[in-house]
């Protein structure tokens, strides 16, 4: 199975360096109201290409924004399924996703997708999704970033609506317990393989102070940090992470390599040096969540391939397909 999914991965690499689609994608070009990933070969053939290039030149210029735009998608993804929802502004009977608890002022690259869009509408007007645009960026920026690629089942529509409420009640927060963060993802139809491994997401970017000042001083409600975290770790993330003040604050999510996609992330975990509390209760809380971080430790290779496989099950959620939601022209506003 390793080596076939080896392959796959190393198949889907190839198409992505080479911006070509391979012959096997025709067999879904009947396939109405499903996802696949010839989608706009015929409507849009250099779609892949157009979002990779202005994905490419957003890293360049800040390296962090791979990780925003990959945060983006999950955090799509996870309300009301993979439907571009995040990305509209308030407007009318809409209430915007980006001023929820997970959101507000912490989702960023919005700038990013709106670039990727008009360019798109140049070269093939009312055809790409914001939708397809966001998982495409996903896959985008693990690959700038030294990680797998994968092919992206495209397809999806956008959605007419948002749930502030779905953003606030389904994301898991940092500081959720390890059963509150995996109900959140079998309520989703992810299980607790996809969440150790999609949670490898975080060997890249950073997070803010707010996010992980309570395992410093006040983990249990006592006044007391972490017992899971490393003391001379704890000890470095408190100058830059104060009791009060500084909640924008910034710390790498991987101490080790926050600009490269590798599994250091789960070498950290085993070495209580795991940033968030939703990070380190994955080895702490559960056995067979901890099994998974020390062979993702163990073998890169192994994580690379679970992520593509997640990434791809987790793109694939409750997508608006056929004649479902629209093609939104500009990816902040639904459609006049």
């Amino acid at each position: 199975m390793a080596r076939t999914r080896s392959f796959l991965i190393l198949l889907s690499l190839a198409c992505f360096l080479t911006l070509c689609i391979c012959d096997d994608e025709s067999n879904y070009e009947d396939s109405e109201g499903k996802l696949f990933p010839g989608f706009y070969r015929s409507s849009c053939p250099k779609a892949e290409e157009i979002v990779r290039s202005v994905v490419s030149q957003a890293v360049v210029r800040e390296a962090r924004m791979a990780a925003s735009l990959m945060r983006l998608h999950f955090h799509d993804c996870f309300v009301q399924g993979c439907d571009g929802s995040l990305l509209l502004d308030s407007s009318g009977s809409i209430v915007t996703e980006k001023g929820s608890n997970p959101n507000s002022n912490s989702a960023r690259g919005f700038d990013v997708v709106d670039q990727i869009k008009a360019a798109l509408e140049n070269e093939c007007p009312g055809t790409v999704s914001c939708a397809d645009v966001l998982t495409l960026a996903a896959r985008d920026s693990s690959v700038l970033t030294g990680g797998p690629s994968w092919m992206v089942p495209l397809g999806r529509r956008d959605s007419r609506s948002a749930s502030l409420s779905g953003s606030n009640n389904n994301i898991p927060a940092p500081n959720n317990t390890f059963n509150t963060i995996l109900s959140t993802f079998t309520n989703q139809g992810l299980d607790l393989t996809d969440l150790v491994a999609l949670s490898g997401s975080h060997t890249i970017g950073f997070s803010r102070c707010t996010s992980f000042r309570q395992r410093l001083y006040n983990q249990s409600g006592n006044g007391s940090p972490d017992i899971t975290l490393e003391q001379s770790y704890a000890a470095n993330l408190r100058q830059r992470c104060p009791p009060s003040g500084g909640d924008q604050n910034l710390s790498e999510l991987d101490i080790n390599s926050a600009g490269k996609f590798d599994n250091s992330y789960f070498k950290n975990l085993i070495e209580k040096m795991g940033l968030l509390n939703s990070d380190q209760v994955l080895f702490s809380s559960n056995e067979e969540s901890s099994e998974l971080v020390k062979k993702y430790a163990e073998d890169q290779e192994e994580f690379f391939e679970q992520f593509a496989e997640s990434m791809i099950k987790m793109g694939n959620l409750s997508p608006l397909t056929g004649s479902s939601g629209e093609i939104r022209k500009n990816c902040r506003k639904i459609n006049s």
